[in-house]
């Protein structure tokens, strides 16, 4: 059986039922993305219970905002492979989805070992500038160090992750990412529970879990029999390829990046109000951290299905993914956004027994999951114009969400020091970005789709 034929069984996104091929390809993802929040969750829920609200803020503050600034710029970065690679494969183009898979791969070893050790060093000096509390300053380093020491495992399981999902592979991915949440939780509780290793235990057991998640990514992506086999000679920066990937993965990069630092600068303001406010922001990204993960399959989805059908021609199964996606993602948000809102309550003493914190957070979760169905459209939008090669909208959000977070937080927050107001901000900054994407497509963009 030839290539092509072996394709059209496995991963081809180009035929059949949008909402179907839509509906299958994303249900690993989001099984994937929920399995990591839930051993975030389970990190949060183990060390409030059985170290303190102190460690909880060490570990879900600062030292989580770095981690996402380095890593969340990489892997956004590594949708310029996703882009590239989706677009070979829909083309049938298979002789060259080795060299894109080891340019993809060598790039996420070199950038992971020179980020990791930069990191490793400048930590202290980084939660400083954040003006990390004092009292969790030594748990976060601590925190920070350990996970910076195996970046480029975390980098190469991002990157493989996403390579398996632009050929239309997204069962795998879920169910390494579930053998790792499986360790992840047992090392948590041997860690920290039995062995009383507090935040130490914590990081120890995530950098575990990611690094035997990579290993089974690693051996599947060398042992495959499919024309995107990784092999030793390809494992080099082929510099077309890089070009290309660059070309896309650049502006992404830089967007993610923007969105670190807005959410830093937000992070100064919040650790300005108190650890139980630290605290409880932390928290509160653990509870809801099941709609962010829902958002980021949405989008790797549409992504890719949009990528492998505009790398086919098949410009109107790329706009049906637009109509299919907003509707079918919509309401999924609304009905997890009211499961949040009505099990919150419960669900927060699972993490804290402080009433404090549990209070604020439950009022931070007021503040923002009724308005998720916004970001929902955003991740769409976003996703469908990425998979066809856009970088423009980039521009829409650096200036829609970061700059005006930024600008809030220097300008509108020191006259009112609110918690409310920091939260307000983010609904405020959505609408206005979700306005100017549509925009933004429908007079641009809709002529990538040949409509």
């Amino acid at each position: 059986m030839d290539n092509a034929a072996i394709k059209n069984k496995k991963g081809d996104l180009t035929g059949g039922s949008i909402g179907k091929s839509l509906i299958f390809f994303f249900i690993p993802i989001l099984a994937g993305t929920w399995f990591q929040q839930l051993y975030n969750a389970v990190d949060a829920a183990i060390v409030g219970r059985f170290v303190g609200s102190e460690a909880l803020a060490a570990v879900g503050g600062s030292a989580a905002l770095i981690l996402n600034l380095f890593i969340g710029f990489f892997i956004a970065l590594s949708t310029g492979a996703t882009v590239v690679i989706s677009h070979i494969f829909g083309a049938n183009e298979d002789g060259e989805l080795g060299r894109a898979t080891g340019t993809a791969t060598a790039f996420s070893l070199l950038f992971g070992l020179v980020c990791g050790a930069v990191c490793f060093i400048f930590a202290p000096k980084m939660l400083e500038i954040m003006k990390t509390p004092a009292e969790t300053m030594d748990d976060a380093v601590v925190y920070l160090r350990i996970c910076f020491a195996v970046t480029p495992a975390v980098l190469m399981l991002n990157t493989e992750s996403a390579l398996l999902r632009a050929v239309g592979d997204s069962a795998r991915p879920f169910i390494f990412m579930a053998i790792a949440c499986v360790i992840n939780i047992a090392l948590d509780l041997l860690f920290i529970a039995r062995f009383n290793w507090g935040v130490k235990g914590a990081a120890l057991a995530t950098v575990i879990s990611q690094c035997v998640n990579c290993l089974l990514l690693t051996v599947t992506l060398f042992t495959t029999k499919q024309p995107y086999k990784l092999k030793l000679k390809n494992i080099r920066l082929h510099r077309d390829m890089l070009k290309r990937m660059m070309r896309i993965g650049l502006p992404s990069g830089l967007e993610a990046s923007m969105y670190s630092v807005s959410n830093m600068v937000i992070q100064v303001a919040v650790n300005s109000l108190g650890t139980i406010v630290v605290a409880s922001w932390s928290l509160s990204g653990k509870l809801d951290g099941f709609y962010w993960a829902m958002a980021q399959a949405t989008n790797a989805a549409v992504m890719s299905f949009v990528g492998q059908n505009y790398g086919a021609g098949r410009h109107d199964r790329v706009h049906g993914c637009v109509k299919t996606g907003l509707k079918l993602f919509s309401i999924m948000t609304v009905v997890m956004s009211a499961l949040i809102i009505t099990t919150a309550p419960q669900a927060l003493k699972l993490f804290t027994r402080e009433a404090e914190v549990i209070s604020t957070t439950y009022t931070l979760v007021l503040y923002f999951v009724p308005f998720y169905f916004i970001w929902t459209a955003i991740e769409t939008l976003s996703g469908t114009l990425r998979g066809c090669g856009d970088t423009k909208p980039i521009i829409i959000t650096g200036v829609g969400i970061c700059l005006f977070r930024v600008f809030w937080v220097l300008v509108v927050y020191r006259l009112f020091p609110t918690l409310f107001c920091i939260s307000i901000s983010y609904v405020i900054a959505w609408s206005l970005t979700l306005a100017a994407m549509a925009v933004y497509y429908r007079r641009n963009a809709r002529r990538q789709t040949g409509e």
